[in-house]
Order: structure tokens, then sequence, then C-alpha cells
């Protein structure tokens, strides 16, 4: 009997492995990882590097915090400074921050958790501040709204060569696209989002590469790299995504040598990952490699898989384990 279990036994912990690593690859070391320790940071739901302060990156709460942008130290996790922003409605549910030309920054109030409660959603632009210091700044509001009607959205960037704005929709069970805003917003008119392609991935954030030819996306537990011509996005290969508590955010860093992951929650983490390409315009942009680095998917490419199951994949490998376990403990003793 001994001979003919413990292979049965074998085979049951290889599957249990098997679906197990499926779910969940764990990531490469990460080059940084910094906590955020500001008690007010407690939703951080979007990153933007500055250009004028190194090492800072910009963040802000999901909802019902206000009008706040926090400037935070990259290096020690200190919060710099705190913009409040003036001349704009109370913020209902804040997704995303972004760098545009000119040191100009946008908010997008775009998350609908409804799924279409929104008619329209809010944008929000007010320049870098150049002293890194607590202040009141003007903002400007603009409304928005998709071609193909409402829907919910945690990924906004701005192009950093021609300032154009891009929002990515989320939606779990597929049919999320890349929208991008007019050539220029207004604040006279309603600004129309126009679907630019559809998105395979549970979006939570997205960045542009500071040359602006990459675009890159992520989920909670994945993420997808693009080269990005005249406007629209080839897919190009898996982005190195960190497995983060509840990873919404991402930026490029200032030089475009890697890419910054954070996370929702309280002390949240600040994850650096080297990528290759996508740096200032006097680079070549682009490797040419077909792949960005960490092209082996890191914590991996969900290929717009639900995190829910995910996670059922992991507890159906814990449960092979278990199984093996009682089946051990059945095994007649020698003796």
């Amino acid at each position: 009997m001994r001979a003919h279990r413990l292979p049965t036994a074998a085979a049951l912990l290889t599957a249990a492995a098997l679906v197990t690593s499926a779910a969940y690859a764990p990531p490469a070391a990460a080059q940084d990882d910094v906590i955020l320790t500001d008690p007010r940071i407690t939703e951080s739901s979007g990153l933007a590097a500055s250009r004028q302060h190194d090492g800072v990156y910009w963040t802000h709460n999901d909802s019902e915090d206000g009008p706040y942008v926090y400037a935070v130290d990259g290096e020690t996790g200190e919060t710099l400074a705190t913009i409040t922003l003036r001349g704009i409605g109370e913020p209902r549910d804040v997704e995303a921050i972004s760098l545009g030309p000119g040191n100009q920054l946008y908010v997008g109030d775009i998350g609908d958790n409804m799924d279409g409660s929104w008619s329209y959603v809010w944008i929000y632009r007010f320049p870098e501040p150049k002293q890194l210091k607590d202040a009141t700044v003007d903002a400007v509001q603009y409304e928005a709204q998709y071609d193909d009607g409402p829907r919910d959205a945690e990924a906004l960037m701005v192009h950093p060569k021609t300032g154009r704005v891009y929002v990515v929709s989320k939606k779990k069970d597929g049919g999320a696209a890349l929208y991008a805003g007019p050539e220029e917003l207004s604040t006279g008119s309603m600004n129309i989002f126009r679907r630019v392609a559809p998105v395979n991935l549970w979006v939570t954030d997205g960045a542009f590469s500071p040359d602006g030819t990459r675009m890159a996306l992520r989920s909670y537990v994945g993420g997808r790299m693009y080269r990005f011509e005249d406007g629209k996005p080839t897919e190009d290969g898996r982005l190195d995504v960190p497995l983060q508590r509840q990873g919404e955010s991402m930026t490029y860093t200032a030089d475009g040598s890697a890419i910054v992951f954070g996370s929702e929650g309280e002390q949240s983490d600040l994850v650096l990952r080297e990528v290759e390409g996508g740096g200032d315009s006097s680079s070549d942009g682009a490797d040419g490699s077909g792949e960005p680095g960490g092209g082996s998917g890191g914590a991996g490419d969900d290929e717009g898989r639900d995190p829910v199951k995910t996670v059922l994949l992991v507890a159906g490998g814990i449960g092979a384990v278990v199984g093996l376990r009682k089946l051990l403990a059945r095994r007649p003793r020698p003796d």
C-alpha cells in the first residue's frame, strides 16, 4: 500500500504547487520599498513623479478626504507638502494624478463604483508648486463625458509631449478601453473622451513614459506594457508588477528608468522596479527588445484575470495540500 499511496500523494503535492504557482508568482526583489508615513494618507490611489523636485512623488487619497494633494519623499516616505485645491467643487472619487507639459498636474476625479451613477466626471488642473511647502492653489476644473456612456475608471494619463489627456476605464469582465480627450480641455463646454482601443486588463492605474513612446497599465495582480505611437497603443509584453495589498497607483520615475508602484491602505508602500526604454526625448526611447524590463512578468500579467479568481486558484492549491495531509494521516502505521 505504501508503494501505491506515496506516488499518489506526490502527485497531489505537485498539482497543488502547479495551481498555486499559476495564481501567484513571487515578485522579483524590489530595488526600493518605502512606507508612506503620513497617517492622513490612507487610500493612496494615484502617483506622479515630480520633474522639479528630485525624488518627490505626488499622491492623493481615494475619496472623502477633500481637495488635497500630497508631496511625498521617495526615499523616506515622509510628506513634504500638502496642497489644497481652491476653485473646484467637492471631490467625489479621486482616482488618478498625472504630470503634463509645462509642469501642470492633472487630478482625475473619475471613479464611479456604481459604473454609471455619474453622467459626467471631473478633471482638475493646477501648476506644480516650485516650492515644497503647504499651500493653497487655484485649480481649473473640467467636466468630461465618454462617447459611449458613463463608466468607472481609475487611470488618467497626460501625454508628456502633446498634453492630451487619456483615461482607461476599469472593467473586470472585459469591455475596458482607452479613451482620448480633446486636443485641449475646455472649461466652457463638455469634454468628450472618445474610445481609442480595447484594453484586456482590469486597470487600476496607468502612466506614460517621459518620452511618450510607452504606456504602462497595471491591475491588482499584473500589468501590460504598450508602445504608443500616433495616439494608439500596441501591446509590447508583460509589466513586472509587485504583489501589493491593494495596488492602485503607478508612475514612471522622472528619468524613465523605472516605474514606482503604490498601494492603498495605512502605511502603504512604494515599490520601484527598473524598466527599459521610456527615457527622456534625448534618448532613443525604445529599446527594440520587444519586452520591457522584467519581461518575465514578476507577479505576472493577469491578462484581465479577476483577482477573485486568483484567490480561488490559491485556495484550490491550499485545498490540495490539506487533502494531501489528510491522506497521509489515514495511512496505516507500520508495525
